[in-house]
């Protein structure tokens, strides 16, 4: 697609696999890994879950956004931001490759495909031999057998937990979406922050029952709030830290805060046991800069077309009690983040949608470790504690050691922290209670949730935050009329906009609740702007939308 002058050949390739680190597993036991067929677990390079074909290094044994970091023999396999903002489109055969679009892909099978996969070794002794070969050689011997079992047995325990607590019943997500705030505080509060010796609390792990669409990525730096429920600060360099440190916490990152009170301030050290690759996720927010949003390769010029995108545009402009869609969708003047760059208006608010995700901020958690936990302009941890407020202590508690990594002792009340990256410049100065009010960890009144700038709208079906209505055209319907299930696929409709009625390859169902069910996760209902337009209007409408 053509995504702006600035989106080169060589941003896609970085993108595609630069490491922020995340780690899945070793990438010898991931390659020694069968499927129930008996076929290699990486036989198709992941594309039967909708991840694709790395096209700038065709012979790349893993899909766009999986990574492979660390030195030869000891490599792990993560994943990136591009795994779940890439996604390609098909119209009349061709397909179109869209950068920081949102993927059709299924994580949740992957997640339920890869539990099943290591399973069969941990419990068939036979296929535990055949994977100790293929992970360490012909020549491998029994201590060395044992080592593996004893690594596999920690990993095991560890991976089985967090997804049989997350995902105890099959499809709660479906192709496209998946519940990654839940994902985030299962993995933080659940994985990482216990008192015994394998970290784990179980109890702080709940359904991820609240699934999201994948957002798109380009102008995602401007916006000046972030995250569905908009409970983040955003729009400059070290705020964006803070956004895609949480999200690596999210895919693998490796992470246990371990209490130490050799370390002022904290009284816990962040950064030891922390896996995230800071200089990568700088990377990655620099290149996501860089992406424009899709152009519609569909778009018919002629006089008659043009003037019915123009008809759109007076539409769009009109009062939302009108049919319009300006005041929360149109660039307005954000909150001053950056000298760099002007940020974004993000209008936040309850539009009778979906409830479920909002829910997710007020839910507690024990705090284990981090118990009594604190610093300078946050406020301590009780012994129990809403799950934001622990992401939110663990996020900035890393971001501010960071730069201290090797000496924290050295570190001051009352010192400014330096970290590189604001646009260029040679560092951006921040307090740690500046970061502490870049997340929110109030609880919402009602269930509001961001609104973004439309560019690109058009490549970034299905719509609502949670990937309930299939089109555009179906989103200017009323609730009730909305399809209650359709298809997940790459198959286009330029006409209504979104995703195609058939979709040949299909790669999954999602089934919808009406207005009835709003907190089912799944609720179709809401933002019924534009239902009362005219045929003729909602065409005009859609023609404008297909050009943004």
């Amino acid at each position: 697609m053509d995504q702006g002058p600035d989106w080169r050949i060589e941003d896609r390739a970085a993108f595609y696999t630069q490491d922020q680190g995340s780690e899945i597993m070793p990438a010898a036991w991931m390659a020694a890994l069968r499927q129930p067929d008996g076929q290699p677990f990486l036989a198709d390079r992941l594309t039967r879950y909708g991840y694709l074909v790395n096209d700038t290094n065709p012979t790349a044994s893993l899909p766009v956004g999986f990574t492979l970091a660390g030195p030869p023999g000891r490599q792990v396999v993560g994943m990136t931001c591009a795994a779940c903002h890439t996604r390609e489109i098909e119209i009349q055969g061709r397909p179109y490759r869209i950068d920081g679009g949102p993927a059709l892909a299924d994580f949740e099978r992957f997640l339920l495909d890869l539990r099943t996969a290591v399973a069969r070794v941990q419990d068939d002794h036979l296929a535990f031999e055949s994977f100790a070969t293929e992970v360490l050689g012909q020549g491998a011997d029994l201590r060395g057998k044992d080592a593996l079992r004893r690594e596999l047995d920690v990993w095991w325990r560890r991976y089985a937990t967090i997804i049989d607590r997350s995902l105890p019943n099959e499809r709660m997500w479906g192709p496209g979406r998946l519940d990654a705030i839940s994902m985030i505080f299962n993995r933080v509060a659940g994985l990482d922050i216990g008192t015994g010796p394998d970290r784990i609390i179980e109890a702080n792990m709940a359904p991820a029952d609240a699934p999201t669409r994948y957002p798109f990525l380009w102008n995602a730096s401007r916006q000046d709030q972030t995250q569905w429920p908009g409970f983040a600060e955003n729009g400059n360099d070290v705020l964006a830290l803070i956004r895609n440190l949480g999200q690596v916490y999210g895919v693998f990152a490796s992470f246990h805060p371990v209490p130490d009170r050799r370390v002022p301030i904290f009284r816990v050290n962040y950064v030891a046991q922390n896996s995230a690759n800071f200089a990568g996720l700088g990377r990655l927010e620099e290149l996501i800069q860089r992406i424009g949003p899709p152009r519609a390769p569909f778009i018919r010029r002629t006089a008659e077309t043009d003037a019915l995108a123009a008809q759109g545009r007076a539409i769009f402009a009109r009062d939302p009690d009108q049919g319009g869609c300006a005041v929360c969708h149109d660039p307005q003047p954000g909150a001053f983040r950056s000298l760099a760059r002007e940020s974004w208006l993000t209008t936040i608010r309850d539009v009778g949608t979906d409830s479920r995700e909002i829910g997710l901020l007020g839910r507690q958690v024990q705090t284990g470790v981090l118990a009594g936990k604190g610093i300078p302009g946050f406020g301590t941890l009780g012994t129990t504690d809403k799950a934001v407020s622990v992401l939110a202590l663990t996020v900035i508690g890393a971001i501010v050691q960071y730069p201290f990594t090797g000496r924290l002792e050295q570190m001051s009340p009352d010192r400014l922290i330096s970290l590189p990256g604001e646009a260029g410049a040679a560092a951006a100065v921040v307090t740690t209670r500046r970061l502490r009010q870049a997340i929110r960890t109030e609880m919402p009144t009602g269930a509001p949730y961001e609104s973004r700038v439309l560019q690109g709208i058009w490549a970034a079906a299905p719509y609502l935050h949670n990937g309930s209505v299939p089109t555009l055209a179906d989103l200017l319907e009323p609730a009730a009329n909305r399809p209650a299930a359709f298809e997940v696929g790459t198959e286009y409709d330029p006409v209504l906009v979104g995703l195609a009625r058939e979709q040949p390859r299909s790669r999954g169902q999602i089934v919808t609740t009406d207005c009835s069910d709003r907190n089912s996760g799944n609720s179709r209902c809401g933002h019924e702007y534009g239902t009362g337009l005219s045929a003729a209007e909602k065409r005009a409408l859609l023609e404008y939308l297909r050009r943004l």
